[in-house]
């Protein structure tokens, strides 16, 4: 199920044996458009201290008690290793809090698992499939304990400028997660001062760049290809046919890669 990030920050984190704290922000890789970490706030319960819990770890979500389940105890999450996140978070974090819980880390394996595709899974053809030199690049930055350039924040994020190839058409007000994976499967993009009134998906396919000196996010893809998308607002229901009205659009407009 799609949820806007939005809706979850605030969301209070239940442990086996009580709350933790509340969500305020999530980590995503900017290659794989995957969630890798959330920003819990523990609020009173450890001084105001933040901890990173992987989407590895979540149960289910609860809409009506706004409720997200892990399945730790407040122990192990009290005596994990402190993370500032007032500073970029860094390969060695992530490391001493995979060896502290026993996890294997996300960049061990030989792909990332869950990478954005269409629904029903990872695609072979998808471009944010990592490759092994992107592995290698990430175990190397691992040992060097150099910051992950990779991860990005949410809360800063939202609001960057989304740039067409033509211009301008708005900027990012939320983004739209599979539950099943975290992956980000749409940025929820406001055209107010292009096209009034209107809010369009886009697809992290169709984020050729990302400018983050600049703050944009560059398309592949011009204005009015965004202007004849499927309509969306707050109402609509993103299922499998929205989904596949979708990308058929967004795939019609594109060149095929031929050998």
């Amino acid at each position: 199920m799609l949820w806007k990030a939005s809706a979850i920050k605030g969301y209070a984190i239940a442990a086996n044996d009580g709350r933790l704290g509340a969500v305020s922000n999530f980590l995503f890789d900017d290659a794989t458009w995957l969630v890798r970490w959330l920003v819990v706030d523990t609020g009173h319960w450890l001084s105001g201290r933040k901890v990173l819990l992987p989407p590895s770890v979540l149960g289910h979500i609860d809409p009506k008690g706004h409720e997200l389940t892990v399945r730790l105890a407040k122990q192990e999450v009290e005596d994990s290793p402190g993370i500032d996140t007032d500073r970029p978070v860094s390969r060695q974090m992530e490391s001493d809090l995979y060896d502290y819980y026993g996890w294997a880390p996300y960049w061990g394996s030989s792909f990332y698992v869950g990478s954005y595709s269409h629904r029903g899974g990872a695609s072979p053809a998808s471009p944010f499939l990592g490759s092994r030199e992107r592995e290698k690049e990430d175990i190397a930055d691992a040992r060097r304990d150099a910051y992950n350039p990779h991860l990005r924040s949410v809360e800063a994020v939202t609001g960057y400028h989304i740039h067409a190839t033509d211009g301008e058409i708005g900027h990012v007000e939320d983004f739209l997660v599979e539950d099943a994976d975290w992956s980000i499967h749409y940025l929820v993009v406001d055209t107010k001062n292009w096209w009034p009134g209107r809010k369009v998906l886009i697809s992290p396919r169709s984020a050729q760049k990302i400018d983050w000196t600049k703050r944009l996010v560059g398309l592949d893809v011009d204005r009015q290809t965004v202007r004849d998308s499927p309509a969306y607002d707050a109402s609509t229901t993103v299922d499998r046919a929205y989904e596949r009205n979708f990308h058929k659009h967004y795939d019609a407009v594109r060149p095929i890669d031929r050998p």
